[in-house]
């Protein structure tokens, strides 16, 4: 796709990672459509960044008329040939504490909303000569994590539904690709979880460096990216010998625990 101008649908536009991301790739664009729960918020976006080529779509991308909103306007600016599935949300806090409503709403924003629009917008993919949908992962997607249960849960999720995506539609042009960020300076991460971070050793990526690393991907044909040597050495070795970073992590409890009972 490197000679082709990107048709873009872009989730959770207005966050950290989705804004650094959209200011690398409207260049690259004939029309990105920016898609997140407030449509002032997106307004906002596209007239800082100034994006003559942007559309917005405010709503939550699991009512089916929001998700067709988004394939109806597709349709209208010639396609989709780039689809990242970047939205998401946390909560830090122990599994038992939280409540139904939480548990649900990270499960349904994390895990259904992209695979819901994926679907919506499969038949314009397969339209275009070559596209791709990108899901915005994590490190948590491989590895179970205190504090997170819900959160990984959701990304193993994610996880999964590129992988077998991925090879349910291995014999045509779209390709579903999963990148995945370590814990990064955000909003996303709420001052606890930057102390414990802290505490712990546990590197933060700034949003521009997940964008540019984003971006690289991006241009290449790997499946997956995960960001981090040491992030990506842990999920080698909880693949193969996972008693061992599980052994690691029990010893981080009284931290982890610390942090979550302020």
């Amino acid at each position: 796709m490197s000679d082709t101008k990107f048709k873009v649908v872009i989730t959770g536009a207005t966050g950290g990672i989705g804004q650094e991301i959209v200011k690398l790739l409207a260049p690259k664009a004939s029309h990105i459509v920016l898609i997140g729960l407030f449509e002032a918020e997106l307004n906002s976006l596209k007239t800082t960044l100034n994006l003559e080529n942007a559309h917005v779509v405010g709503g939550n991308i699991n009512e089916p008329s929001i998700r067709q909103k988004v394939k109806a306007l597709c349709e209208s600016l010639g396609g989709v040939n780039l689809l990242i599935n970047n939205a998401g949300i946390n909560d830090f806090d122990l599994y038992e504490n939280q409540d139904e409503e939480t548990i649900q709403r990270i499960i349904e924003v994390n895990l259904l909303a992209p695979m819901l629009l994926t679907h919506a917008l499969i038949p314009l993919l397969k339209n275009e000569p070559k596209s791709q949908v990108i899901n915005t992962g994590s490190i948590f997607g491989y590895i179970g994590y205190p504090g997170f249960t819900a959160y990984c849960v959701s990304k193993f999720g994610l996880r999964g539904f590129t992988q077998a995506l991925k090879r349910e539609l291995g014999d045509t042009k779209v390709s579903i690709r999963y990148f995945a960020p370590r814990a990064t300076q955000t909003k996303f991460n709420n001052d606890k979880i930057v102390l414990m971070n802290t505490e712990l050793g546990n590197a933060m990526d700034a949003p521009e460096v997940v964008a540019e690393a984003f971006m690289k991907f991006l241009g290449k044909s790997t499946s997956e990216k995960k960001l981090g040597l040491k992030e990506s050495f842990f999920v080698f070795m909880n693949k193969l010998f996972p008693e061992i970073p599980e052994k690691s992590i029990i010893k981080q409890l009284p931290i982890i625990k610390k942090y979550l009972s302020k």
